[in-house]
């Protein structure tokens, strides 16, 4: 067999064998993508239920701020930033979203921009026969820039399931 007919096969299991591998490493991604944005969604769907706006939600611009979230969960806060930007752009009827950051807004902001925080605390975890369950309890903030006290407030509690994470 001459070098020239093995190198083409070499290269043609080195492909295979590395898109096979690539393949894998999504399934885990795709399923914590899946538990976060649930969780995400229920918090969007929330907002829109009873905002504490006049006016239209689409002339609403809400600024995400960093999350605080409890490392037992296994959520980068970057992940749950990304999730519940996405599930608000997802409403039919859903705000404008930013990321935010302190000195994006003055005290003095236009009259339609909010800002959104949230706390996302784990509570132990639950044993099942064939599953851990890790319950939670998502404290959720709506307020205008310059205020302290929050203008809408929601709690979500729930149980993510240890292996969708």
């Amino acid at each position: 067999m001459s070098r020239h007919r093995v190198r083409p096969r070499v290269w043609l299991l080195a492909l295979c064998l590395s898109l096979a591998g690539c393949a894998g490493l999504d399934e885990e991604p795709r399923n914590m993508r899946q538990a976060v944005y649930g969780m995400s969604s229920q918090a969007a769907e929330a907002l829109l239920a009873s905002p504490p706006w006049s006016g239209m939600s689409q002339d609403m611009v809400v600024m995400l701020a960093p999350p605080t979230v409890d490392a037992t969960l296994g959520i980068s806060a970057g992940r749950l930033t990304e999730t519940l930007g996405r599930a608000l752009l997802a409403l039919e009827d859903g705000p404008q979203v930013l990321d935010w950051t302190p000195s994006m807004v003055a005290d003095d902001a236009p009259a339609n921009h909010w800002i959104l925080e949230s706390r996302l605390d784990g509570n132990g975890v639950i044993r099942l026969s064939d599953r851990e369950l890790l319950p939670y309890q998502w404290e959720i903030t709506l307020r205008r820039p310059g205020q302290e006290a929050p203008s809408w407030r929601a709690t979500l509690a729930g149980a993510l399931d240890a292996s969708a994470l």
